[in-house]
């Protein structure tokens, strides 16, 4: 069977829903695809795994550091299901992770964009350092909330194994962002520690805004033909933030505002302008 005969048959079952259950009935394209979306969630997971680990001691009561503590076994859990699926796929994890530095962060005030500080393949939001216990929390209310709307898709995807792991893994990410909530209310209502928040929701905004990137792109149509995403970046990102809105109003927080990097106009053109 010629690769073209292969891809015309595999995506006729797809539009039947049928599912890929192994390697052998793959297209090169599809298996590419795939490793690159579970290498982007894997390394995501480690790498936000490490960037908790301080605050399991510096959290502010022992409830607290059993909660961090739960969450960052949570994360490197996840990590480990889905490397597992990866060396199935005959990616070398083992040799990944020690090829990789997953503590690697910039600084606090450099702004990455879309772009990525290394060669891993973590959404690039794990770049950033956690520096406060308010970092932390946004980073359950925005940044778990913005992972489980993009995996939501791999819910409805076509690879059966992968499809599999996550509802046990959304059901954990769904318990890190009401922990998020619950402490995004406590703090944006106390007018000690209100005004803090806002800033730190202003910083972290358009670093998770930049995570489902642009819209319509070649890969992201890629992905869809082959039922690995059902959505265009964009509608995931809407979907995002429809969803954050109530409980940062319930936090007696203002909504910021986001202008893309791709839609920004450089100003020297303003000034030719």
């Amino acid at each position: 069977m010629t690769e073209q005969e292969k891809e015309a048959r595999l995506l006729e079952r797809l539009e039947r829903g049928e599912l890929v259950e192994s390697p052998e009935e793959m297209t090169e394209e599809y298996r590419e695809n795939l490793i690159h979306l579970m290498l982007m969630q894997a390394d995501s997971e480690i790498a936000g795994a490490f960037g908790y680990v301080p605050w399991i001691m510096k959290a502010p009561t022992p409830a607290e550091m059993l909660a961090v503590a739960s969450i960052t076994r949570d994360e490197v859990r996840h990590g480990r299901v889905v490397y597992k699926l990866l060396e199935d796929l005959g990616v070398d994890v083992e040799s990944r992770i020690r090829q990789y530095d997953f503590t690697l962060r910039v600084g606090e005030n450099d702004y990455l964009g879309q772009a990525r500080a290394s060669d891993d393949q973590r959404v690039n939001i794990f770049y950033y350092p956690i520096e406060t216990w308010t970092d932390f929390i946004l980073f359950n209310v925005l940044m778990d909330r913005a992972a489980g709307h993009q995996l939501e898709d791999v819910l409805q995807g076509s690879y059966g194994p992968w499809r599999r792991v996550m509802q046990g893994i959304m059901k954990e990410e769904t318990m890190h962002i009401a922990h998020g909530d619950t402490w995004l209310k406590r703090l944006g209502r106390n007018p000690e520690t209100h005004d803090e928040l806002q800033a730190g929701l202003e910083k972290w905004w358009p670093r998770v805004m930049n995570v489902f990137g642009r819209p319509r792109t070649r890969r992201n149509a890629i992905y869809r033909k082959w039922r690995l995403k059902i959505r265009d970046n964009d509608e995931v990102r809407q979907a995002f933030v429809a969803d954050v809105a109530k409980p940062i109003a319930e936090a007696g927080l203002v909504m910021p505002t986001w202008t893309p990097d791709w839609e920004k106009v450089p100003e020297e053109a303003q000034a030719a302008g």
